[in-house]
């Protein structure tokens, strides 16, 4: 049983995360009992326990962080979620150093999103107006959805396609040379082994990027059937190509910057990392990586409030919680556009 008297009376919020702590991990008889004594104790220990049990369960998302999109991605940490593997642990080993405050918000406003569970037969995934999805498919490879983006996934022993029925994806392919990864876009194949590209289907062309390894584009044949021509052999990486959907005969391959390519994917989440920024800047960055909203800070002592987080770029709806919650902001939203001002 542990003791509440070993505790400090001057230390209340110490005392109730000890509880919160106990309580996670499951309280043992003995320790239910130590525990209705703290809590009768005195009425100011409930009002802290439940302080910490919210700061608690939202510690938890902390779980769910996924890094910064890359060519060979963590099969762990891009599993679809569920139960998270070891939060327990994970808490025990962060409580010590990391301030509880700092860590509630890193939590609520950097968690990655919730996977789609894959439907029987053809899998089929949206993603969400609000925030990008990203989802690993069964042989591993990873595909992030832009907004409104929609894919189709069949999978047999000798091949790996993908139907991109709407929007923009990145894929991130594993490697199996037995069985080629293929994106179909209205009749444009891009076939890839173990590589890293993105495609958007527009209205009248395949948009393809590069951005690891080498790709082939194809144009299906309606002649016969399974029947393909080769409109690009060899798309390498850091070259982007346009494919119009009316005729694929003469396709230009072009060689893009890195400040290009980053242009290209702004979509893309990214791990946003701000120290002592005056919010103006921070609002620019969001805005850059999300076109379809436009934050406006409309009071100009709001503007050079200084913040020090690390943000999940699509995340506009958690950022502008956690300046309503930590910055004493209000937001108030005109269409697309989203004014922020004190309160």
């Amino acid at each position: 049983m542990t003791d509440p008297g070993a505790f400090s009376t001057s230390s209340i919020d110490d005392q109730a995360a000890h509880w919160v702590l106990c309580e996670d991990r499951g309280l043992t008889p003995a320790e239910q009992d130590g525990f209705l004594q703290w809590l009768a104790a005195d009425p100011r220990h409930g009002a802290a326990l439940r302080r910490h049990r919210q700061n608690w369960s939202r510690l938890d998302l902390l779980g769910q962080w996924r890094p910064e999109h890359g060519a060979r991605p963590n099969p762990d940490l891009l599993a679809p979620a569920g139960p998270v593997v070891r939060s327990h642990e994970f808490r025990r080993r962060v409580l010590p150093w990391l301030g509880l405050a700092a860590a509630v918000v890193l939590a609520a406003f950097v968690a990655w999103p919730r996977l789609s569970t894959p439907s029987r037969g053809a899998e089929e995934a949206a993603a969400p107006i609000a925030m990008i999805e990203s989802q690993t498919l069964p042989d591993g490879s990873v595909v992030e959805l832009n907004r409104g983006a929609v894919v189709s996934v069949r999978f047999t022993a000798a091949e790996r396609r993908v139907q991109l029925e709407r929007g923009e994806a990145h894929f991130t392919v594993a490697k199996n040379p037995a069985r080629p990864f293929v994106v179909s876009a209205r009749g444009i194949e891009v076939c890839a082994v173990g590589t890293a590209f993105n495609v958007r289907l527009g209205r009248q062309s395949v948009e393809v990027l590069v951005t690891d390894g080498k790709v082939r584009v194809d144009q299906a044949s309606p002649a016969r059937e399974g029947g393909r021509t080769t409109v690009v052999p060899a798309l390498a990486q850091g070259h982007r190509t346009i494919v119009p959907l009316a005729s694929a005969r003469s396709v230009e391959v072009k060689a893009v910057t890195t400040d290009e390519a980053e242009q290209l994917l702004a979509w893309q989440p990214r791990i946003l990392d701000f120290t002592a920024t005056p919010l103006r800047s921070v609002v620019a960055e969001f805005n850059r990586h999300n076109p379809s909203v436009h934050l406006v800070v409309a009071d100009a002592e709001l503007a050079e409030v200084e913040v020090s987080a690390s943000l999940r770029s699509d995340n506009v709806e958690g950022f502008i919680r956690l300046l309503e919650t930590g910055f004493d902001a209000r937001s108030e939203r005109f269409g697309e556009t989203i004014r922020l001002r004190r309160r």
